[in-house]
C-alpha cells in the first residue's frame, strides 16, 4: 500500500479495470483485422487494425478510449465484406 501511495504523489495512476478491458478487447479486434487484412491484401483493414491495436497507448481517459474504439470498429465492420 505504501507503495500505491508513494506513486500517486509522483502523479501517477493505475488505469481502471474499465480502461484494461477496452485496451485488451480493441487489441485483439485490431490483431484479427490486421490479420485478415495481410492475408486478404486489403490495406484498410491492415490499416484499421494497426490503429485499433495503437491508439490505447495514446489515450489515457476511459470515456475516450471506448468512443474511439467504438467508431474504430463500426468503421471495421463497414469495410470487412
Amino acid at each position: 500500500m505504501n507503495e500505491l501511495s508513494s506513486l500517486g504523489a509522483l502523479g501517477l495512476e493505475l488505469p481502471s479495470p474499465a480502461y484494461l478491458m477496452g485496451s485488451i478487447l480493441f487489441g485483439i479486434i485490431g490483431y484479427v483485422a490486421f490479420r485478415r487484412g495481410r492475408k486478404a491484401e486489403r490495406p484498410e483493414l491492415t490499416w484499421a487494425g494497426v490503429a485499433l491495436m495503437a491508439y490505447p497507448y495514446a489515450i489515457s481517459q476511459t470515456w475516450l478510449l471506448w468512443v474511439v474504439g467504438a467508431v474504430l470498429c463500426c468503421w471495421l465492420y463497414s469495410k470487412w465484406n
